[in-house]
């Protein structure tokens, strides 16, 4: 079977997610305009060369059905996730990996649109952030959840909530808490546990960390220097004696001497031979290896207000060598005997989302969405995540992401734009003159 027609079997697996099967064209259409090698993957320029003899109309109905069509993001991401996972490998290893990307924007209208740090200009700005959940093996990866991150002022302004369509159950919710309910959501729909990954944004909160652990699942998540673990040997005092009067002590103690430090200070106070280089896997050039430590801790973000010690958990260190100080730290709640290579393994598989996302907004039109509202917004995520599926999917079965399929697939199949085409809102032609 060639490539076009697993493209066509793909979409029809995609349209039974779609509700009517009139949407069949306008999915096909649209998946195919983001997997064509163009600058800008917005709904005009697709549409004119996916159908450039009837641009106009192609545009009108790409437009209808990724802005107006009320069709599931999520029953397409179901369908998207039936298709790719049964080749990730995932008996070999399953993690969950969440993060959040941002899209710079101009104005306040953008649905979501605030002054908020922005992960692809490394700094506060105006923009646009979605948190996902992908599921990834060693052999790939693939998100199964995206969701816009409403900031309060948004979630909180009825006026721009209507103009921009955000449904009314979508109420303000953290990044973190929004990523612990695409966690949920994914367990109730029977996807296989694995470990949970995340960066400090996420992994500092104890919350968060909790809500994986009640949920029963392992996690290795980036934190902060400044957040606080007891030391090896060390914990919180028990709670005062109780002198006979008044209410029972039951809360845990600090005493000046007996406190927690951050990790940065532990780190720095840990003898040379604690450090251990450690190679996780081959890079595109040379092998990849750091220097790490890993050792048994206790979490202390206020465990004074608690009235039971947190369990242990490793808390693993990188400090790379000849840098001043360590550049990241992980808390692991991976078993007691578990090693240090494999910790490593494990918390170096978060590169797999960056290349997700590279991926995704360079080669698949993730952020070139111009439209303004919250359900545009999500379909051409949806949209975009389900294009890329199909060519993670086409690398998996050929082993190989040199295949070339994304670059010839359906480029020599439509034809060019033609000559004396004029995309909407460009000057007209300038009147002949004798």
């Amino acid at each position: 079977m060639n490539v076009a027609e697993e493209f066509n079997n793909y979409i029809a697996h995609l349209s039974q997610g779609l509700g009517h099967a009139d949407r069949h064209s306008g999915l096909s259409g649209y998946c195919t305009g983001l997997m064509l090698p163009l600058s800008r993957k917005s709904v005009e320029p697709m549409a004119a060369r996916v159908d450039p003899l009837h641009a106009s109309a192609r545009h009108q109905a790409m437009h209808h059905f990724v802005a107006k069509s009320e069709w599931s993001d999520s029953n397409l991401m179901t369908r998207v996730r039936d298709w790719v996972a049964p080749l990730l490998g995932l008996d070999d290893g399953r993690y969950w990996i969440i993060d959040d990307t941002g899209f710079p924007k101009k104005g306040k209208h953008s649905v979501g649109v605030a002054r908020q740090y922005c992960g692809q200009l490394g700094k506060q700005d105006n923009c646009q952030v979605a948190v996902s959940l992908s599921l990834a093996s060693v052999r790939g990866s693939i998100p199964i959840a995206y969701q816009l991150y409403l900031p309060k002022d948004w979630a909180s302004d009825a006026v721009r909530r209507e103009s921009a369509g955000v449904p009314k159950d979508i109420d303000f919710a953290t990044k973190s808490e929004i990523a612990l309910a695409q966690i949920r959501r994914a367990i109730d729909q029977g996807v296989p546990l694995g470990v949970v990954l995340a960066d400090a944004g996420y992994g500092d909160e104890t919350a968060f960390r909790d809500g994986i652990t009640e949920l029963g699942m392992l996690y290795a998540v980036g934190i902060r220097p400044g957040t606080t673990v007891w030391a090896p040997g060390t914990a919180p005092l028990p709670p005062k004696a109780w002198s006979g009067r008044g209410k029972r002590p039951t809360k845990l103690r600090r005493e000046p001497g007996n406190e927690p430090m951050t990790v940065k200070a532990l780190a720095m106070a840990l003898p040379p031979q604690t450090w251990s280089t450690v190679t996780w896997r081959e890079g595109t050039n040379s092998e990849l290896s750091g220097r790490f430590a890993a050792l048994r801790v206790r979490p202390a973000h206020r465990d004074y207000l608690v009235c039971e010690m947190r369990p242990e958990e490793w808390l693993l260190i990188e400090w790379p060598e000849g840098d001043d100080e360590p550049a990241k730290s992980f808390l692991c709640t991976a078993p007691e005997l578990a090693t240090l290579e494999q910790m490593v393994f494990v918390t170096k598989m978060r590169w797999r989302i960056e290349r997700d996302y590279q991926d995704l907004k360079q080669e698949f039109g993730l952020a070139h969405y111009e439209g303004r509202g919250w359900r545009g917004f999500h379909h051409h995520a949806t949209l975009s995540i389900a294009a890329y599926a199909f060519l993670m999917a086409q690398r998996l079965k050929d082993n190989s992401s040199n295949d070339g399929s994304k670059k010839n697939f359906l480029q020599r199949q439509v034809p060019a734009v033609p000559k004396d085409y004029i995309p909407r809102g460009r000057p007209a032609r300038a009147t002949t003159r004798r």
